[in-house]
C-alpha cells in the first residue's frame, strides 16, 4: 500500500476563474497476483500514468464543468468521492492490478480578491448562523417558560380541584353528622314523649279507676276529719256532714235545670211552629 501526493494542480473553472489545489492525495495498492502484469505494461512507474496524470485530468474535468461556487462551497465535500471512483473505473478496465483505496483533497486555492468576497461571507454567514442558534435559543427558553407556566397553572389548578374536593367532603360529612346528630334528638325526644303520654295515660286511667262513688265517700269524710274545728260559744253552726245528702242536693239541682232547659226548648218550638 501507498499514498501518492499529488502537488499543485491548476484548473479553470466553468465561469474563467483560475484555482489551483495545492495537494491531493490517493493511497492506493497493487495487488500480488496482478503486479507482473501491471509492471511489464506500464513499467515500475505505473503510478503515474494511472494516478498523476489522471488525477490532473479528472481535476480539470471537474472544474471545467461547474462554477466556482460549487467547486469551492457546494460540491467540495462531493470531490473526493467523484475522483476515486473514476480512478477505481479507468484501473479496473486498464489496470485491474491497481486498487485506489482512498482520496483526500484539500481545498483549492483561489485569488485574493475572490476569497476576501468569501471570508466577508462567511463572516456574514456565521452571524446569520449565530443569530439563528440565539433566536432558536431565545424561542426554546421561552417554550420552556410557557411549559413551566402552563404547569404551573395545571398544578394550581389540580391543587384547587382537590382543596375543593375535599371542602366538598368536609361539609357532607358535617351535613351527614348534624343529621345523625337531629335524628337521635327527635328519637330521645320522640321517646320522652312516648314516655309522658304513657304515664300519664296510666296516671288517668287509675284516677278513673280510683273515682267510685265509695272512694269518693271516703276522700269527703277524710277531708272533712282533717279540717275538724272546735267552735265556743252558746250558739253552734248547724251542718249536715252526710256526703249523701249532698249528693242528692247536686242531683237535684241538675235535675231541676234539665227540666227547665226542655221548658225553654219547648216555647221556642211552639213560637216558631205557624
Amino acid at each position: 500500500m501507498q499514498t501518492d501526493k499529488v502537488m499543485d494542480i491548476p484548473c479553470g473553472t466553468k465561469t474563467g476563474v483560475n484555482i489551483t489545489f495545492e495537494k491531493i492525495e490517493v493511497v492506493n495498492r497493487l495487488q500480488r497476483e496482478h503486479v507482473y502484469e501491471t509492471i511489464r505494461e506500464y513499467g515500475v512507474h505505473y503510478d503515474k500514468t494511472w494516478i498523476y496524470d489522471k488525477i490532473h485530468h479528472e481535476i480539470n474535468q471537474f472544474c471545467s464543468s461547474h462554477t466556482l461556487q460549487d467547486v469551492f462551497i457546494d460540491k467540495f465535500d462531493q470531490v473526493d468521492d467523484k475522483i476515486r471512483a473514476t480512478l477505481q473505473a479507468d484501473c479496473n478496465r486498464y489496470a485491474p492490478g491497481i486498487e485506489i483505496i482512498s482520496v483526500r483533497v484539500t481545498k483549492p486555492r483561489i485569488p485574493e480578491s475572490i476569497m476576501g468576497n468569501y471570508v466577508a461571507m462567511e463572516v456574514e454567514r456565521t452571524k446569520v448562523l449565530v443569530a439563528a442558534e440565539r433566536r432558536k435559543v431565545v424561542e426554546l427558553e421561552t417554550e420552556m417558560e410557557r411549559v413551566k407556566a402552563v404547569a404551573e397553572a395545571e398544578k394550581k389548578k389540580l391543587t384547587s380541584q382537590i382543596l375543593q374536593k375535599q371542602l366538598l367532603l368536609e361539609r357532607e360529612a358535617q351535613q351527614q353528622q348534624e343529621a345523625i346528630s337531629n335524628q337521635l334528638l327527635l328519637a330521645r325526644h320522640k321517646a320522652l314523649a312516648d314516655a309522658e303520654f304513657y304515664r300519664m295515660s296510666r296516671e288517668a286511667e287509675a284516677h278513673r279507676l280510683k273515682l267510685t262513688p265509695e272512694f269518693l265517700e271516703f276522700t269527703f269524710l277524710s277531708a272533712l276529719n282533717n279540717n275538724t274545728k272546735v267552735f265556743f260559744g252558746e250558739k253552734l253552726p248547724h251542718m249536715v256532714l252526710d256526703q249523701r245528702l249532698l249528693r242528692g242536693v247536686f242531683d237535684e239541682g241538675a235535675k231541676g235545670r234539665r227540666l227547665h232547659q226542655e221548658q225553654q226548648q219547648q216555647q221556642q218550638e211552639e213560637a216558631q211552629a205557624p
